[in-house]
């Protein structure tokens, strides 16, 4: 344990940074504060990735194993996600990011095959709990379109553009010298190229023969042993997949213009049946209407009745607007499946993985564009099953989220039990088919929520815990507004475009269970935690009129002492309406001028709320128009259950109110916090124009943004580049200008410190340099909010409630709160506040606040503890008091507290009450830091960083010392920017697409444990045995025809395939990788016992061919005695 002297580190902090401000030197009498021991260091930090939860963003392929149970998912930037039972999921990446074109399993192999569309095929290995590359081959001549891999074969078929098949050694990924030239494979009369090859299958009674589809509608039957065709089947329309029968003497063809036309496999002259499954049929008996291509279908058999026939696609081209449907064709019914996206693939799960029996149907995987469908066909009327898995996180986008480790246990069981009654009904009765794979046996101690804010207006809470996602509660925060039924009745006051309920911040007490949430339309929402449910017959509203103008003092430019009015803070005590704030404007208020006043940007619900158990509305607040200018968006907020307040700010100032006498105590621009410490000289706003741009989503530097630049919903996630928009004076404005565009994204309007004589050309083009100045200095916004315990003034102590304010330009202020001490009191007198002014300044933009004790341990946040507040006044418990953090007192000259302070360039620790700087550490110069916490670890306490470079960093508390820096992610797309967060013990997460949430750990600890925890994808399962050829089939030859394909392509019969034609490339994952991967301690004894089990057939086996030999080594001896004796005494002539 290692002990640091501060007054060192201040003076090699003086000594290294000209640039940073110098740190206060320790008072005189604080000499215990000298020494202070940590105990975190950098061996207990590692970074690494744990797991990916979701659905699998621009999926392109499907395959499963029938004798696993395991889904394999193949997305368009070379993602591969692996689905065994609720649980067990597994990510993996191909390096080239090229698109999953086709997966093929190995079937109870532990392997899977995938092809991409850089015309490369991988052999990937199942068998270790994070899947690795064993194999790769890339082809450099001809492009690949389609694979096929015969069960318990070897041998992959690839095809390609030009038309011919290729055959790969699975087991040592070499090419065969047997190809199949496509001019060998279509009759010599043919003139034209029959185009890429579109199937490959072996027929499933003769594995000698293999079906060849061409794009252009010729099908070829080749017999692999003569090299040539037996048949050819000619159409007139494209192909786009073909199936068999089981009995390998049809097969059907879907087409292009949506016909599927059956074969008999020795009749190749015409089809045997030709049907349009959604096509009219015209009574004069002409060819039915052409409809769309019927994109694949399968044709499955049953012991006991009709065959059924499934496909996608097929619909008539009147059917304009109609969703992407699924067709299952059973005997004489259709059934005809609306999805809510369109179909990518699809399969058809069957009992037996032999081709050569009957299938027996019971399930349709379909894999759909933004979701994951299995149906069940055992049912009358197709019903879905539930799926077990997270891929809802994307129902609608997520515009933000937070994550919660080491929170109460008793959270989990309360949301779920809320949760549980939103479930929907009429799913399958039966249990989830895709069920392979063994969940880990490492789990943590901790318990784990993820709540995301979505764009219509929802918040998800997310059970986390032991590396899985599960949906615990849904809460649907628009039902207090009134819903425009068309787009002619939409608000004139609305402020975005579109999703106008989008949740912009969340602020969550998991201890008592209140929920605040601030929304792109400028309102806050306070919910409670209710098991009962009620009805509000009126939604409790408070509007709040929030501006920052001065007093327009009129004076020469330049010239002349310019004097202010500060306003008055506005109150309000009525429930509904706040009273409107004292600051005069040059705009008129009356309605003659036709501009929008006092009226809030969404309408509120006037009619009875039922309200569910769950969370429940407690208070409404809503911004209004001032003057015809919108609400600035909340870009801070902050709610305190053992106050019962709740704080927000924005580019006007800051507002808190009381949510339990529901009331507003405090409106204050920026300025008016600062009071006489305001360090910047602001001058009244010139005469405004009648409408400005509002300060929503338009960028602080750009004024000229366009209306729809400016109403951009935050759903939207774009891309800027460094240095875009106007043009900046120096590299430094550049860097700020960026940090402002990335707060755009994160709903977050707030810029960095700018120089004095920095000027915005969009400005400077209509007004004079002062105007600019004022301009600039205006758009300080509310950055960070936190309410504690604190002593807040030099001159207390004891620690007392308060607010500490945080803005975009590094100042930090203080609020101390006085809040009554009864209950009954605290009902009934208002919350007294008073200004402490300004405690210190950082440069950049204020992120993260939190307090420390005297020897550096985190302070919890104060909280009440959670009651029922819908009890009956009899059952109800008297309110109890605030749970203390054991305040502590403070002696002359004595400092016992520490705040934490992190902006977007460095870091400081304040001792309190002296406020003297304690520690400083700069983050960053070259870059920005765009999420800070403060984190609590096993072993302590520490700072953790996300810069925009994509460096995470990790600082210890109270002496910031770096244990961490590691450039992990760098900043490609602002949507991660927005979802970033650390959590305790050392779990962190982020979007890492519209539809996933990667999860990673910067733990030493969880590191070296997540083997452990992670599941196992393979389990030994005995392959189901071959169906029986029975008697008369066996007699007369009518079973399945096995094939010796390693005498037919190895490379002593077809010789060695072109050098050329693919490159051999080895995986990383080889097999001493293998072999040297941990796989758990059940699937090793799992694999044991098996093996014993083996050892012990085996050597049974052994002992009854010993005694078999030595029965016949003693008939044979016998023989040979009685031999000696019958020519015993005879004579060779008598022989």
């Amino acid at each position: 344990m290692k002990k640091f002297n501060i007054r060192k580190v201040l003076d090699g902090l003086t000594a290294s940074s000209s640039s940073s401000s110098a740190a206060a030197s320790p008072p005189s009498g604080s000499r215990e504060n000298d020494m202070i021991q940590e105990t975190l260091q950098s061996e207990h930090f590692q970074l690494c990735k744990t797991l990916r939860h979701g659905f699998p963003y621009q999926p392109s392929s499907m395959a499963f194993d029938p004798v696993q149970k395991i889904l394999a998912i193949g997305t368009q930037n070379g993602a591969l996600r692996l689905f065994g039972r609720a649980g067990v999921e597994c990510y993996c990446q191909h390096e080239s990011g090229s698109a999953v074109i086709q997966l093929e399993f190995l079937v109870n192999e532990g392997a899977l095959v995938s092809a991409l569309a850089d015309d490369s095929i991988h052999l990937w290995n199942l068998r270790q709990k994070i899947p690795a590359i064993l194999h790769s081959l890339k082809f450099n001549r001809e492009r690949i379109t389609f694979c096929h891999l015969p069960f318990q074969s070897k041998w992959l078929y690839v095809g390609t553009e030009r038309g011919n098949i290729h055959i790969v050694n699975v087991e040592s990924f070499t090419l065969s010298g047997y190809v199949i030239m496509w001019n060998k494979a279509i009759e010599l009369s043919s003139k034209s190229h029959p185009g890429p090859v579109v199937h490959i299958s072996d027929n499933p009674m003769d594995e000698g023969k293999l079906l060849i589809g061409f794009e252009c509608g010729i099908v070829v039957l080749w017999d692999l042993k003569s090299k040539k065709a037996d048949y050819r089947y000619n159409y007139d329309e494209a192909i786009h997949s073909v199936a068999w029968h089981h009995e390998g003497k049809q097969f059907v063809c879907s087409h292009s213009d949506g016909t599927l036309t059956t074969w008999n496999v020795r009749i190749p002259a015409k089809p045997a049946q030709i049907i349009t499954p959604h096509g009219k049929q015209p009574k004069d008996g002409k060819k039915p209407e052409p409809c769309k291509p019927i994109l694949k279908v399968e044709y499955k058999t049953t012991r006991v009745g009709e065959p059924f026939m499934i496909l996608c696609g097929g619909l008539s081209y009147d059917t304009v607007g109609r969703r992407a449907c699924l067709t299952v064709m059973h005997g004489k019914s259709t059934a005809v499946l609306e999805m809510d996206y369109s179909i990518v693939d699809f399969l058809t799960l069957c009992e037996t993985p032999y081709p050569n029996d009957f299938q027996e149907p019971y399930a349709v995987v379909v894999l759909l564009e933004k979701d994951l469908v299995v149906i069940d066909l055992a049912q009358i009327g197709y019903p879905i099953f539930e799926n077990p898995y997270p891929l809802s996180i994307h129902e609608s986008p997520v515009t933000c989220c937070e994550y919660y480790a080491d929170c109460p246990a008793e959270i989990i069981p309360a949301l779920y039990s809320v949760g549980s009654k939103q479930k929907r009904q009429g799913f399958s009765k039966k249990e989830w088919p895709i069920s392979g794979g063994n969940w880990g046996q490492g789990t943590l101690s901790f318990s784990e929520i993820i709540v995301t804010g979505h764009a219509d207006g929802s918040i998800k809470f997310w059970d986390s815990s032991a590396l899985m996602l599960q949906v615990l509660y849904k809460l649907k925060t628009a039902k207090v507004f009134e819903k425009p039924r068309s787009k002619e009745e939409k608000s004139t006051t609305d402020i975005v475009d579109e999703d106008p309920f989008a949740i912009q911040i969340l602020s969550w007490c998991p201890e008592s269970r209140v929920l605040c949430v601030a929304g792109v339309s400028a309102h806050v929402i306070v919910y409670r935690f209710s098991k009962q449910e009620v009805t509000t017959e009126e939604v409790q509203l408070l509007e709040v009129r929030m501006q920052c103008e001065l007093n327009e003092v009129e004076s020469p430019e330049g010239g002349g002492e310019q004097a202010s009015a500060v306003s008055t803070p506005g109150t309000s005590s009525s429930p509904q309406t706040s009273l409107p704030q004292s600051h005069p404007s040059t705009s008129s208020n009356n309605s003659s001028d036709g501009l929008r006043d006092n009226v809030p940007c969404l309408k509120v619900r006037s009619s009875p709320l039922k309200q569910s158990p769950g969370y429940q509305v407690e208070l409404l607040i809503q911004l209004v128009w001032v003057s015809g200018e919108p609400p600035q968006q909340i870009t801070s907020l902050a709610v305190n259950s053992a106050y019962g307040l709740v704080a927000f700010g924005n580019g006007n100032g800051l507002a808190v109110v009381d949510y339990l006498q529901k009331t507003l105590l405090l409106n204050m621009s920026t300025a008016e916090l600062y009071g006489s410490t305001d360090p910047h000289h602001r001058q009244p706003r010139s005469p405004r124009k009648a409408r400005q741009p509002s300060a929503g989503f338009c960028d602080g530097n750009d004024a000229s943004a366009t209306p729809e630049e400016r109403c951009k919903s935050p759903t939207s996630d774009c891309v800027v580049a460094v240095g875009s928009g106007s043009p900046c004076n120096s590299d430094e404005d550049s860097k700020h200008k960026f940090i402002d565009r990335a707060k755009i994204s994160r709903k977050i309007n707030m810029i960095a410190d700018q120089k004095d004589d920095a000027r915005d050309n969009s400005f400077s083009r209509s007004r004079s340099s002062s105007v600019t100045s004022i301009d600039r200095e205006s758009r300080e916004v509310v950055s960070s909010l936190y309410f504690c315990d604190s002593l807040s003034k030099k001159s207390e102590t004891l620690a007392v409630p308060s607010l500490w304010v945080g803005t975009s330009l590094g100042g930090m202020m203080a609020i101390t709160l006085s809040v009554p001490s009864t209950p009954e009191q605290r009902m009934q007198q208002p919350v007294a506040v008073s200004f402490c002014g300004s405690v210190v300044r950082l440069k950049g933009g204020i992120l993260r606040m939190a307090q420390l004790d005297a020897s550096g341990t985190l302070l919890p946040h104060v909280y009440e503890p959670w009651y029922e507040p819908n009890a009956p006044e009899e059952e109800r418990e008297p309110p109890r008091r605030r749970r203390p953090t054991s305040p502590p007192s403070s002696q002359e000259n004595q400092d016992c507290q520490y705040i934490v302070v992190c902006s977007e360039k460095q870091a400081k620790v304040v001792a309190l009450p002296s406020q003297n700087f304690i520690y400083e550490h700069n983050i960053t110069e070259a870059s920005f830091v765009l999420r800070a916490d403060v984190v609590t670890m096993t072993s302590g306490v520490g700072l953790a960083c996300f810069c925009a470079n994509g460096h995470i960093m990790t600082l210890s508390l109270p002496s910031l010392r770096p244990l961490l820096d590691v450039n992990y992610l760098p900043l490609t797309d602002m949507r991660i920017a927005r979802t970033f967060c650390f959590s305790n013990q050392g779990q962190a997460m982020y979007l890492t697409s519209p539809t996933e949430i990667q999860r990673i750990t910067y733990s030493q600890e969880t590191c070296d444990n997540l083997q452990e925890m992670l599941g196992e994808l393979f389990t030994p399962v005995e392959t189901p045995e071959a169906p029986n050829r029975g008697f008369f089939k066996g007699l007369f030859g009518g079973g399945a025809q096995s094939l010796d394909r390693e005498d037919l392509f190895g490379e002593v019969t077809a010789g060695k395939a072109s050098r050329s034609l693919a490159q051999h490339i080895p995986g990383p994952g080889g097999m001493e990788g293998m072999k040297g991967a941990a796989s758990g301690v059940v699937g090793e004894l799992a694999r044991a016992r098996i093996a014993l089990d083996e050892r012990g057939q085996k050597l049974g086996e052994l002992e009854e061919r010993t005694a078999a030999m030595m029965s016949s080594a003693d008939s044979f001896s016998k023989h040979a005695h009685d031999i000696m004796l019958k020519y015993k005494d005879k004579k060779w002539y008598q022989l």
